[in-house]
Parts: C-alpha cells; sequence; structure tokens
C-alpha cells in the first residue's frame, strides 16, 4: 500500500513516477524498499491516466457504501432482540438449574 501511496504523492506534486522517485519516497518515510514491487508497480501504472482513475473511484465509493449501509441497517435490530429474549429465558432455565444442584 506504501508503493501506492508513493505514486499518488508523486503524482500530486508533478513529478515522474519512476521506480527510483517511488523508492526515494518510500525510503525518506523510513520504510524498507522492495524494488520488485515498485517495479511492477511502475510497470502496471504505464500509460494510465490516474486523474480519471481517482475520479472515477471516488464517485463509485459513496454510492457502494451507501447500498451496503442501508441494506445492513434494518435486519440486526430485529436479529438482537430476538437474541435477547432467548438469551434471558436461558439464563433463567440455567440459573434454576444451579439453585437445584445446591440443595441436592
Amino acid at each position: 500500500m506504501e508503493y501506492i501511496y508513493a505514486a499518488l504523492l508523486l503524482h500530486k506534486a508533478g513529478k515522474e513516477i519512476t521506480e527510483e522517485n517511488v523508492s526515494a519516497v518510500v525510503s525518506a518515510a523510513g520504510l524498507e524498499v522492495d524494488a520488485i514491487r515498485i517495479k511492477a508497480l511502475v510497470a502496471t501504472l504505464d500509460g494510465v491516466n490516474i486523474d480519471e482513475a481517482i475520479s472515477k473511484s471516488v464517485v463509485a465509493a459513496p454510492t457502494a457504501a451507501t447500498t451496503t449501509t442501508t441494506q445492513a441497517e434494518a435486519p440486526p435490530e430485529e436479529v438482537k432482540e430476538e437474541k435477547t429474549e432467548e438469551e434471558e429465558e436461558e439464563a433463567e432455565e440455567s440459573g434454576m438449574e444451579g439453585l437445584g444442584a445446591l440443595f441436592g
């Protein structure tokens, strides 16, 4: 992930995304440089319009997050209430069994 952040930082600064530049950013952050990963990243980003890729991901991300959140909100509350009632019944039953064991 740090390599992608380094590439984004270089892009934002208007610098060319090269193996040397990415290595310098990662090294300056105090991290260990993995030349193979950097080489793969630079090769992957060759010819990619980073501004276009960022704008597409920014537009798609909130829509997906909203849909997921809306679908996930209602069911857990219903399930939570059912579990609470079941847990109370089980606790009462096990408590009575425990009292019976005390008096033999």
